[in-house]
């Protein structure tokens, strides 16, 4: 029988400690580089907060990884996640959850999410690494998706794959869409 997974916020505390350690910066020095203040640091390292996905991002760019570097627990020889289960990420500005279902490794560059969204606010997302790209797969509902410049309509089963590198957003047109997003980082 497998072992319990560790509770998300458990799991995004080790990972951040693990990560500013590698780079060897201080919380101070990783609140300057990331924006976010030093005492919403201690408290994420301390597991006591739950970071929003831009927190996550800003970190994971002040720390040069990818933002699954943060979320994901450590990897079992096969590798479950039940619906509804996973380590679940709400933005701050938008009706839109992510859940980890798999972070690539140092050769593999991807992660793949769960993403779930309602309609109303957009999640909008800031340019990734150079070179990053996404790849989303609708399995319900409406949504746009894509560079400012470039949005398109995806219904159930529709694909579409667009620069990571330039700002883009993510936009639900129908309750209860969901998609699966693959991000490619070079």
């Amino acid at each position: 029988m497998a072992p319990e997974p560790a509770p998300p916020l458990v799991v995004i505390a080790a990972a951040l400690r693990r990560e500013r350690q590698r780079v060897g910066i201080s919380l101070a020095e990783l609140a300057r580089r990331s924006g976010v203040a030093e005492s919403t640091l201690t408290e994420v390292e301390a597991a006591r907060a739950d970071p929003s996905v831009e927190t996550l991002w800003s970190l994971g760019r002040a720390l040069g990884v990818p933002f699954s570097r943060l979320v994901e627990p450590p990897r079992a020889p096969v590798r479950v996640i039940r619906a509804g289960e996973g380590p679940r990420v709400r933005s701050e500005h938008a009706d839109f959850t992510g859940t980890l279902l798999s972070a690539g490794s140092d050769q593999v560059r991807r992660d793949v999410y769960l993403i779930e969204l309602e309609p109303g606010a957009v999640r909008t997302a800031e340019a990734h690494a150079p070179r990053s790209a996404e790849h989303v797969v609708v399995a319900a509902g409406r949504l746009r998706v894509g560079p400012e410049s470039d949005l398109v309509e995806l219904g159930p089963g529709d694909y579409a794959m667009f620069p990571g590198d330039a700002p883009h957003r993510y936009e639900a047109l129908q309750p209860g869409t969901f998609a699966v997003l693959v991000m490619e980082h070079p």
